[in-house]
């Protein structure tokens, strides 16, 4: 299932939340990237029809989503903030979005959510005696109970031990390998990486990037991009190197080169010819610079 989003704004009073935004949300795991207050809870509760857009349209499989109570058996919230009954037990708080959801057997869809995110153990305890971490899973366990197409998770591993945010990323993974169309938010650029195989970045509230995340980089023109270089001969290949234009700076360290190339696809083409021409056998050449931390700290200072 798709999510299409078509100049979408939401905004309250004077402040501009998001800000006509056009993109498509299909099936597998796509990353929302962006710092606090970029947008991201704004535009995922407009997806799941929680929140009407001010301006544009938000539609899944093109049927308006917001004032579409059938459209709600197809998508499954995660919110970021609390919310949960504490007094209410982990098995209690979920069996009750089964029976809101009028599924024909509520009883066994909860035990195979609260069995998904590992929860079974837990289920008799009231949530106010939860951790963070199980809070975050029962509420996953609740929004997985229907077997929703369309998963919407706003920074779903926060407060998760690291065994807990390797099982809920690999439970991420499964579900987009197998069809199901999955956004989740984050500002830690590291579990974007990990999960997503295609990003969505805010930054203020716009839309600044779409797209695998080195491929992005690589677009970078503008900005030189640093590579590792070892060689059979450092000193002579960093010599030849800082003599081409396509070289903004070179310098030698213990592990071998750092070469910061101003031009691209001049210097991928200049490498091997050079090392061909000062007979230098080259061992390894690695972008420094395609992490995620490096494409969005670009795309934030661009829109600043």
């Amino acid at each position: 299932m798709n999510i299409e989003l078509a100049q979408v704004s939401r905004w309250y009073g004077n402040v501009v939340a998001v800000n006509d935004i056009t993109m498509t949300v299909g099936p597998g795991v796509t990353g929302l990237l962006g710092p606090n207050g970029a947008g991201k809870s704004t535009l995922l509760h407009m997806m799941a029809g929680f929140l009407a857009p001010s301006g544009g349209t938000v539609t899944l499989d093109g049927n308006r989503i917001w004032h579409n109570h059938e459209i709600y058996r197809s998508i499954g919230l995660v919110p970021e903030r609390e919310a949960v009954y504490g007094f209410l037990t982990g098995w209690q708080f979920v069996l009750s979005s089964a029976r809101l959801h009028r599924l024909p057997n509520p009883d066994d869809a909860a035990r195979k959510a609260l069995a998904l995110v590992e929860m079974e153990s837990a289920k008799d305890r009231r949530i106010e005696t939860y951790s963070k971490g199980m809070r975050q899973r029962v509420k996953v366990a609740a929004a997985l109970v229907h077997d929703p197409q369309v998963l919407l998770l706003d920074e779903p591993f926060n407060g998760m031990d690291p065994r807990q945010r390797m099982h809920l990323m690999d439970l991420v993974r499964d579900m987009g390998t197998a069809g199901k169309t999955i956004l989740f938010s984050s500002h830690i650029l590291e579990e974007v990486e990990r999960v997503a195989q295609h990003i969505e970045v805010l930054v203020a509230g716009r839309h600044a990037a779409s797209g695998d995340f080195r491929e992005i980089r690589r677009r970078m023109t503008d900005r030189p991009h640093l590579f590792r270089v070892s060689s059979s001969d450092d000193r002579r290949l960093a010599a030849a190197l800082i003599a081409d234009v396509s070289s903004g700076a070179v310098s030698l360290t213990e592990a071998g080169l750092e070469v910061q190339a101003v031009d691209f696809r001049r210097f991928t083409r200049l490498l091997p010819k050079v090392a061909k021409e000062a007979d230098v056998r080259i061992w390894r050449i690695s972008p420094a610079d395609e992490d995620l931390e490096s494409v969005f700290s670009y795309l934030i200072n661009r829109s600043g």
